[in-house]
């Protein structure tokens, strides 16, 4: 699916002032807050610095979330593509780069052939992609002392693709009703065992150990969008110390914290979480995404049985154990891109596996930024990053001025949009005028491309991929779906 595709939603490049974005919220029920008009840079909420409990500043409020990258080599080292995008995180402004890039901690739990790897062998590559950030950070801003670089380890869990970018090889921890048929699997597929959890639970500390050596502020342990750390949230029906009860259904956390803490003594620690999921949605009629048909569904961590409201119960105990644990970074998102990704990135125009939206977007933008809220005011010690904000567009700006001026959130996190508009963080600090070609628009080809086994990037604004051979054959899968 492409642009082409005619939206079942106003753009929201037609929304060209206050009064027009306003009339429509309220014209469609959609409670979604913003500022007018956005306050001097000396007086910004954007410009606030945020105080960790270990002494470190992180200079500013605005934060450049994690990406999975498609562009590696096959043995896990970062490309030019590589070093390129991370070179856009550097100049981008914002003082906290929340983990970078998603990076395996071992090669079988990779999501893409190309996906990053840290381990002896890539040591060095991580040495050097910290060392670019700090450079060009230095160039464009001058300091580096407030500036946060995180690095997100993942294992990827049911979504496995280590050899090739179509065949899966998952490892899974329970047979789940749907995702199992979804994506090719029996009935009675086999399951990680609890010894081989505990090797990847040491894999994770190895990595830490790794990260920190390299010179990484912290390691952000990934449990989000359906990966292995979010399937555990939901392993419900799993016999074994890993399933079952909630302190089962942490105890992975809690081991890899534990490890870091001994191993990596000093080396800070966070954690993106999906703070809510819902059953997984499919193509309905006229290819607009659908529920599955479940009457009770128990597998929706932060979610009510019906499997489509939410109940941030476990989600809000799960906070509570991470704060015990001395963990203070906390990102919040929801869903899984792999089956229900509206929920996690609102967007009119789907990548080439997804489904049409099944409701405006904004529902959804509002929607995290509801969660994030809630348990900003539950856990005001954390610090709570929002995401999910890349539909807003041109409006971005103005509704992260509210979120951040009321409290709602401590940080504001930029995703697919920095592919696009690297500097728009920069640029909303310095009260600059937003370059408006230069905005995502969420048609999703930087999903469609590695979907379909190419490199990742943003083909319809960034030259670098616009001019690229791939950008031709991107171009020429579209046209066959």
């Amino acid at each position: 699916m492409s642009e082409k595709i005619k939206p079942q939603f106003p753009r929201i490049a037609q929304l060209k002032t206050a009064a027009d974005l306003r009339d429509y919220l309220e014209k469609n029920t959609i409670g979604l807050p913003f500022d007018d008009a956005l306050l001097l840079p000396n007086e910004s909420p954007f410009s606030k610095p945020i105080q960790l409990k270990s002494g470190k500043t992180i200079g500013n409020s605005l934060c450049i979330l994690p990406m999975e990258g498609w562009d590696g080599t096959t043995d896990g080292r970062p490309t030019n593509f590589t070093r390129n995008r991370w070179k856009k995180f550097a100049i981008s402004g914002a003082k906290l780069l929340f983990g970078c890039e998603a990076v395996a901690v071992c090669h079988t739990g990779k999501a893409n052939p190309n996906q990053l790897v840290l381990n002896p062998e890539t040591f060095a590559d991580f040495v050097d992609l910290r060392q670019l950030i700090l450079d060009e950070h230095t160039k464009t801003f001058g300091e580096t002392s407030d500036l946060l670089i995180g690095l997100q380890l993942t294992h990827s869990g049911r979504f496995c693709k280590p050899r090739s970018n179509k065949a899966f090889e998952p490892k899974i921890l329970y047979n789940h009703p749907f995702l199992n048929s979804k994506f090719g699997l029996t009935a009675d597929y086999p399951l990680l065992t609890d010894a081989a959890i505990d090797q990847i639970v040491n894999q994770y500390i190895d990595a830490a150990v790794l990260a920190q050596k390299a010179g990484f502020d912290f390691v952000d342990v990934k449990h989000c969008h359906g990966y292995l750390g979010h399937e555990f949230l939901s392993a419900i029906n799993r016999e074994g110390r890993y399933g079952g009860s909630f302190e089962n259904r942490t105890r992975y956390l809690r081991n890899i914290v534990a490890g870091i803490r001994q191993a990596a003594p000093g080396l800070e620690i966070g954690i993106r979480l999906s703070a809510f999921d819902m059953l997984p949605f499919k193509k309905g009629p006229a290819g607009t995404g659908i529920p599955e048909a479940s009457e009770h569904y128990s597998f929706a961590f932060g979610g009510k049985p019906n499997g489509l409201d939410l109940d941030l119960s476990e989600t809000k105990a799960l906070l509570s154990l991470v704060e015990s644990l001395g963990i203070q970074l906390v990102c919040i998102t929801g869903g899984s891109p792999y089956y229900n990704p509206h929920l996690m990135r609102p967007s009119l125009f789907p990548p080439s596996d997804g489904y049409l939206p099944p409701e405006d977007p904004l529902l959804g933008v509002k929607r995290q930024i509801d969660v994030t809220h809630e348990l900003k005011q539950a856990f005001p010690a954390l610090v709570i990053i929002g995401s999910g904000y890349s539909y807003l567009q041109e409006w971005l700006p103005h509704v992260a001025h509210y979120i951040l001026r009321k409290g709602m959130a401590d940080s504001v996190g930029f995703g697919r949009m920095v592919l696009s508009y690297p500097t728009m963080p920069a640029d909303m600090i310095a009260g600059r005028t937003l370059v408006r070609n230069q905005i995502c628009r969420t048609f999703s080809d930087c999903t469609t491309a590695p979907r379909n086994g190419l490199i990742s990037g943003c083909y319809p604004l960034d030259p670098l991929y616009k001019k690229s051979p791939e950008a031709e054959q991107l171009k020429a899968i579209k046209e066959t779906l």
